[in-house]
């Protein structure tokens, strides 16, 4: 009997973290959907995978994404940002590569960190000691609430918009 319970256990165990495996990837059923950004700035072709929580109703800024805590600036992987040619983001350089982006959100500035580990899950393990960039930037608000987090490329900068912030930083 003591058998049978310890292999029906396994067996349950085992399902449970294959169902579990599949839906972590199949990105097209996850409720925060997988979006990108594309564009070119002064030459420099620029790519940003995300995935795109949305409000609910939430406060999300000093809220559900705290003040002064690292963050991946999406939902999911973290978010990356690829770019072909060696460029400046707020006038420091960033080598061409893929890079994972994340925030720092405060009140009244952020800051934007460019890490050389690209392929993380979330912010788990970030290490600031990978990072290749770190520049500063002031908040703003939106016109209107953002429901889904967008992140787009827009003449020389590269701007993301959640909830009522929007953030953005220089390219060249």
């Amino acid at each position: 009997m003591k058998k049978q319970i310890s292999i029906l256990t396994l067996a349950v165990v085992t399902l449970m973290a294959t169902a579990a495996f599949a839906q972590k990837g199949d990105k097209s059923k996850r409720p925060s959907p997988a979006a990108k950004a594309a564009g070119t700035i002064d030459g420099a072709k620029i790519d940003i995978e995300y995935s795109s929580p949305s409000v609910k109703g939430r406060k999300i800024f000093g809220g559900l994404e705290p003040y002064g805590k690292v963050w991946r600036t999406g939902a999911n992987e973290a978010t990356t940002f690829t770019v072909d040619k060696d460029i400046k983001i707020e006038g420091k350089t960033l080598a061409k590569g893929t890079y994972a982006l994340f925030t720092i959100p405060n009140e009244n500035e952020w800051t934007v960190i460019f890490n050389k580990n690209a392929k993380q899950w979330g912010a788990f393990d970030y290490k600031e000691s990978e990072d290749a960039l770190r520049v500063m930037v002031k908040p703003g608000k939106t016109a209107a609430l953002v429901e889904k987090l967008s992140i787009a490329i827009e003449g020389s900068k590269v701007v993301i918009r959640w909830e009522n912030t929007e953030v953005a930083f220089a390219v060249k």
